[in-house]
């Protein structure tokens, strides 16, 4: 018999693992009330205002379902008409479905912001107005089987995702920089396929052969994606927990788009919401267009089940690349996680696949200043870390790029303490065409590096202490351009008084560039009621 409990509980906590005939839910709709105070530190204003929010925290643990969502709507009601922005939408959802021995459906969403003009301002807080700053939305849903077929596995997965990102409002340029796109919306379905044997099984090397086609079609400028290509693996085992790798592949990537429509003074006529319009005449221009071969070769060192590191070099996408990866788990609930890759992506597709690729149980927060799914993210277990999402929310760029870099999470957890750090490094090389209209980026790029800290503690029965520390920086090369430093941090403590739980919040966030800095003081005091 299958025993559903739900509770009315306030904040979400982790779900323990449960019998294969038992079921666990909590599923707490709420809904808050705020008031938040936000000081100018630099001698501005000081902005004063309420705030209403309704929201949904879930999670679903069961023999084949797993559910984790977190959502919250708030609507800003202010006294002195100065908020550039009323309303905010913040949240996450994953899940996984087992529908057959082998296959299964998976899917995830989030809400958050992020940075629109990759020269911008950085908007570490969500408090008071927002710089060069945009909602985004992000989805996808797909199968995935994995089964053996005698002696040889064979993986298979569909995914299909969708992303939107409003307009900004200011970014925060000095005058007299190039005007760039602004993102819309995109769709794009991957396929990817495997099938091979272990070494060991049939022949003393692993041998897998493999394949995936992705193609993208974005609203701006009639951007278009399409890559294939398929590869095949070697692994030959050289002693006990150590391997040498290596493969080889081919591929085909061709991006293209249109230009973009110009009045008579030869500058981008623009939307009502400020995109370049499509000149219908334009013909398609080319942005990249990849055919050839590609290789990689390395080493797999697993000492342990607890242990796994790989490291590979090759050559593609026209130059040396490098790839690697590194998990660690020492106990149930700690573990570390650290990845280096080198890809050509897109906005949509790297927001997308970083979604897909978090873990369905994710560490609660209350983080009333809505950072809380804008950088990293962090799972509650050793097999499932979590990942940081501040590469992709660098800015929302139209162009593709080749992205290239290394990314981290470690969490420790033990009773009701628990702690999370993550960090890494970005660099996106653009790829858009050349000689059509207007300023391209094609040949710049940017960098961004980026670390956060996470910790939160039980307080007695009924109360918790959260905190938060942040920093960022961010480059590009275009012309005029800055570098620009972000950071933040916060504290946050919540008391539950049954359904109802009071959240106290202070924080102090700003930025820094050459000529120019920005710091802002800000507190929060909010009652939610949980149904």
């Amino acid at each position: 018999m299958k025993r559903l409990v739900v509770t009315g509980a306030a904040l979400l906590a982790a779900t323990a693992i449960t019998p294969a005939s038992a079921q666990r839910a909590r599923i707490t709709p709420y809904v808050e009330a705020s008031q938040v105070v936000a000081a100018d530190l630099n001698g501005g204003d000081v902005l004063t205002y309420s705030t209403l929010g309704a929201g949904i925290d879930a999670q679903v643990q069961s023999r084949r379902v797993e559910v984790q969502v977190s959502y919250r709507y708030e609507h800003r009601f202010d006294y002195q008409n100065k908020l550039n922005n009323d309303h905010t939408h913040s949240g996450l959802a994953t899940v996984k479905a087992a529908v057959a021995p082998g296959l299964s459906i998976e899917a995830g969403g989030i809400a958050t912001r992020t940075r629109s003009d990759v020269r911008g301002d950085v908007q570490t807080s969500n408090v008071g107005n927002f710089s060069n700053s945009a909602q985004v939305f992000s989805a996808y849903v797909g199968p995935n089987l994995a089964t053996h077929l005698g002696p040889m596995f064979v993986n298979g997965a569909y995914r299909f995702g969708y992303t939107k990102v409003e307009a900004p409002g200011s970014t925060g340029l000095a005058a007299g920089q190039s005007r760039l796109d602004y993102y819309d919306d995109s769709k794009v379905h991957v396929a990817t396929a495997s099938v091979g044997v272990k070494s060991g099984t049939v022949l003393p090397v692993g041998i897998t052969v493999s394949g995936s086609y992705t193609r993208e079609d974005a609203g701006q400028l009639d951007q278009r994606f399409e890559g294939k290509w398929g590869r095949g693996d070697v692994v030959l085992p050289i002693m006990r927990g150590l391997a040498l790798a290596g493969g080889v592949g081919y591929e085909q990537i061709k991006i293209s788009q249109r230009d973009a429509l110009l009045n008579g003074a030869g500058q981008p006529v623009l939307d009502g919401a400020g995109r370049f319009r499509t000149d219908p005449n334009s013909p398609r221009r080319i942005a990249y267009d990849l055919d050839g071969v590609f290789w990689d070769a390395g080493v797999i060192w697993k000492p342990s089940r607890r242990t796994f590191f790989e490291a590979r070099v090759g050559r593609r996408y026209g130059s040396m690349s490098y790839t690697g990866s590194l998990s660690y788990q020492p106990t149930p609930g700690s573990g570390i996680q650290i990845g280096v890759y080198d890809t050509v992506q897109t906005f949509g597709q790297q927001l997308n696949g970083g979604l897909s690729n978090l873990p369905t149980s994710i560490a609660s927060s209350t983080d009333p200043f809505g950072n809380q799914f804008q950088g990293c993210i962090y799972g509650t277990t050793s097999a499932a870390t979590g990942g940081c999402m501040n590469a992709v929310l660098a800015s929302a760029t139209t162009s593709a790029y080749r992205a290239r870099g290394v990314t981290g999470v470690a969490v420790m957890g033990r009773g009701g303490t628990r702690f999370g750090i993550g960090g890494g490094y970005a660099k996106r090389d653009f790829i858009a065409p050349t000689g059509g209209t207007g300023f391209t980026t094609n040949g710049t790029s940017d960098t961004t590096i980026y670390g956060q800290l996470f910790a939160s503690t039980d307080v007695g029965a009924n109360g918790s202490l959260q905190g938060s520390v942040l920093g960022s920086y961010y480059n590009s090369d275009i012309p005029g351009n800055d570098g620009i430093y972000g950071w933040g941090a916060n504290a946050a403590y919540t008391h539950r008084f049954g359904r109802l739980g009071a959240t106290l919040s202070t924080g102090i966030f700003g930025f820094e560039r050459d000529g120019e800095s920005s710091a802002s003081a800000q507190a929060l005091l909010g009652l939610r009621y949980g149904f």
